[in-house]
């Protein structure tokens, strides 16, 4: 779950110190000082000690001092150090795990659907801004096709995908096709045109032909060239993000600027929020994220299994103050769920939910 390697080693003094000041600051959002140190260690080290100390990890780059009177506060190296030793796992407790079964109380509908709802869930869960990802680990193909005739010049080509999400189109014919002849042709493309590649899927269009006449064929074309697009489209990864506007409401946010680039970047930069691949969970604080719109945020993230050979990931975006002992065990709960979820379900396409 975390990453980095130990850093400085810190008497257990220091260490002591460094926990208070950031458990303090992560409730209150405010720098803490040498007396409220002093009173949350129980009087045991006194308040001129403890400046010393405060100053050492300054000097150390563990915490930072925003005014020359004011107390302190964490930096990115302080959260990495409380993330990688001093952080204490969290249980959840019987409320807040129930809480959590009742958001994965979601309806397994088309995959986009889907992780729409799973966001939205976890960002009114986290009281953060969240975002959803699935990727299939090989290539997409097509797992059913359906023709829903229109009149005799159009029709509805129907497409579920082997990662169960379904789309549609009108298709206008360039010859006419008379309704009944429709069954065949989909009899045909779920034969033929199901469970393969793109490239195969080219090939078999023509090795049939020769079997049904122009108009079929032409049809057959039309509705084989949208799979095609679909599948193309379906083979990248899809995100969702939610609760953007959550951040107005946290005190790092308040300047209007800072809070309406990290906004933005949730809106129209998606694709760059952090994926990482092959960890159950991931942690990566302010400067550690590769976008600059993040160098001020954290972002806790947590991986699913959806199977079929997919896999998702699903993260939170908050401030670098946010409780990561809370969030990563919420986080890892949620995502447990939602591999239960997918374990216990299949998506069904929208014709066949009631």
């Amino acid at each position: 779950m975390m990453n980095g390697a130990r850093l400085v080693e810190l008497t257990e003094r220091k260490r002591q110190i460094l926990k208070v000041v950031i458990e303090d600051y992560i409730r209150t959002a405010e720098p803490v000082g040498s007396k409220a140190i002093a009173a949350e260690m129980g009087g045991s080290v006194s308040s001129a000690t403890i400046r010393n100390e405060l100053s050492d990890l300054t000097e150390q780059g563990y915490l930072e001092q925003p005014h020359t009177s004011a107390g302190r506060m964490p930096s990115p190296k302080g959260y990495r150090l409380y993330v990688n030793e001093l952080m204490e796992e969290q249980r959840l407790s019987l409320a807040e795990t129930e809480h959590i079964r009742q958001s994965l109380q979601l309806k397994m509908e088309e995959l986009d659907r889907f992780l729409g709802q799973a966001g939205r869930a976890v960002s009114a869960l986290m009281r953060y801004p969240a975002y959803v990802s699935a990727a299939r680990k090989g290539g997409v193909t097509a797992r059913r096709f359906e023709l829903l005739p229109v009149d005799e010049n159009s029709c509805i080509a129907v497409l579920m995908t082997s990662d169960s999400r379904v789309k549609s189109q009108l298709l206008r014919m360039q010859l006419k096709v008379p309704p009944d002849q429709l069954p065949g042709l989909v009899s045909l493309l779920n034969s033929h045109f199901t469970g393969v590649s793109l490239q195969e899927m080219s090939q078999r269009l023509m090795s049939v032909s020769d079997q049904i006449g122009p108009q079929l064929f032409l049809l057959l074309s039309q509705v084989v060239a949208y799979g095609a697009d679909v599948l193309e489209e379906a083979g990248q990864r899809e995100i969702f993000t939610a609760g953007a506007s959550r951040l107005l409401k946290l005190p790092e946010f308040r300047d209007a600027d800072k809070a309406h680039e990290l906004m933005s970047f949730l809106a129209d930069s998606k694709e760059n929020l952090p994926m990482p691949e092959n960890r159950q969970m991931e942690i990566l604080i302010g400067p550690e994220n590769v976008s600059d719109a993040l160098k001020d945020a954290s972002v806790v993230v947590a991986s699913y299994d959806i199977g079929e050979n997919m896999r998702g990931l699903i993260g939170v975006v908050g401030p670098t103050r946010m409780d990561y002992a809370a969030v990563a065990a919420r986080l890892s709960s949620f995502a447990e769920g939602l591999t239960r979820l997918f374990e216990k379900k299949e998506l069904l396409p929208k014709e066949e939910r009631e």
